[in-house]
């Protein structure tokens, strides 16, 4: 919970005087508690977005805009980056703590052995049109998880919930991998037990029965950091949207489904597949200068994407990481004068020297970066979205998790301004 100050907040309004506390976390902005505004004020507050309202209390993910600051339970994520790799930050983000020897190999190996899907589930995918977006097969079939795992449903049984939490983080690898492989009308291919996490994915996407399939070292490297980078992002749309589907009391494959829907807009997690979609459209470096104009033009409707971001005002720190594994990848592939990379670059010096990108702090964010590194490994654009939400299956799970054991949850019920007619009184369609 949340501590108390010693200092109070009063509203004044009308002949009221209402005095709320003032709570503060470990770290970041303090917060009113006005949880009794509506029963000693009769009015509620205005915050369209919720962009200055707390929904919850967390301590899973601290993020601190102005800095540039994101952390894991503590951990900055430029440190788990370097250092750590993607199951370890699952064991983390669900547990509280860095595992130890025994622990992390006891939680890989439990994730290991259920990344196999039923094999029911195969024929699900036939129910989709081949052309079908991974995303809409995604959200359909981890929705049908609830149907398939019924001894992991009940949210009041705490083994029911850990067994559901590895369920998910071993699973939706494995369906997004399905799902990819359905759109382009290749067979399946199941999961080997033999490879790491990222590199189980890759062999999943990419393997074919006709021939061997290596995984390479720097790929699955890149895609792990893609995983860890992606992993959890505090209270953001998706979040909130697990949160809220959770807290009616629905099962966890229901509400990551609901997460995935919500990820899938272009807005949240479909904004690097629209910022390598609008390096496409610019082409080449010639006619940078002219998207320039247009993007500084208030009245041209072009916007540059995988520039600034909402929360961090100052830098992404996931964007930093992100460069270094494009740069790694990009090596590796020997495609450096690709001419979608060769506007990227020019466009990333132009955001860090340019005075009016410079003035409003549009600097390159992860979804620049990461879009660039995923079609660099032959993964088509609508991929994208798919893979970010097998990344961030985790950080919901986690966020479950917590809500479901939070004594002071209750249902989610959004307050509305309402602006429509007055009361009316019916008249019969012969008198209109």
């Amino acid at each position: 919970m949340g501590e108390t100050t010693k200092r109070t907040a009063r509203l004044t309004f009308d002949d009221k005087s209402i005095e709320f506390p003032i709570l503060s976390g470990s770290v970041g902005p303090d917060v009113i508690d006005i949880r009794t505004l509506y029963g000693a004020g009769d009015v509620f507050t205005f915050d369209p977005g919720f962009s200055s309202t707390a929904s919850t209390e967390s301590a899973i993910t601290y993020i601190d805009g102005d800095k540039g600051e994101l952390q894991y339970r503590g951990y900055p994520i430029e440190q788990l980056a370097e250092k750590s790799h993607y199951l370890e930050v699952c064991y983390l983000l669900l547990y509280g703590e860095l595992p130890n020897a025994a622990q992390m190999s006891d939680f890989e190996a439990r994730v290991t052995r259920h990344t196999m899907v039923h094999e029911q589930m195969h024929y699900f995918f036939r129910g989709f049109r081949r052309d079908s977006h991974p995303m809409a097969t995604m959200v359909g079939v981890v929705g049908a998880m609830s149907a398939f795992y019924h001894d992991s449903t009940d949210i009041n049984d705490p083994w029911q919930r850990e067994v559901a939490a590895i369920r998910l983080i071993a699973k939706v690898p494995t369906i997004a991998a399905m799902a990819y492989k359905y759109s382009i009308g290749q067979p399946f291919v199941y999961p080997k037990n033999s490879l790491d996490y990222a590199g189980n994915f890759l062999h999943m996407c990419f393997a074919v029965p006709a021939e061997d399939y290596k995984v390479d070292p720097v790929l699955a490297k890149a895609l792990d950091r893609i995983f860890m980078l992606h992993a959890d992002h505090e209270q953001n749309a998706s979040t909130s949207t697990v949160r809220l589907a959770g807290s009616s009391g629905a099962n966890p494959f229901a509400c990551i489904a609901a997460g995935i829907a919500c990820l899938w807009g272009p807005a949240h997690g479909g904004a690097n597949q629209a910022c390598l979609e609008m390096l496409r459209e610019i082409g080449t470096v010639d006619r940078i200068p002219e998207y320039i104009r247009r993007a500084k033009d208030k009245n041209d409707p072009f916007r540059l994407m995988g520039f600034g971001h909402r929360v961090y005002k100052n830098f992404d720190p996931r964007a930093k990481v992100m460069k270094e594994s494009a740069d790694e990848v990009l090596g590796l592939m020997g495609i450096e004068n690709n001419p979608t990379l060769q506007v990227a670059k020019e466009l990333e010096r132009i955001a860090l020297e340019d005075e009016y990108f410079v003035e409003k702090k549009l600097y390159p964010n992860v979804d620049f970066y990461s879009g660039i590194i995923l079609e660099a490994m032959g993964f088509p654009t609508s991929m994208f979205t798919p893979i970010f939400a097998l990344s961030r299956t985790v950080g919901w799970i986690a966020q479950w998790k917590e809500m479901i054991g939070d004594p002071t949850q209750r249902i989610g019920r959004p307050r509305q301004l309402y602006v429509g007619p007055k009361q009316r009184d019916y008249i019969d369609v012969r008198h209109r």
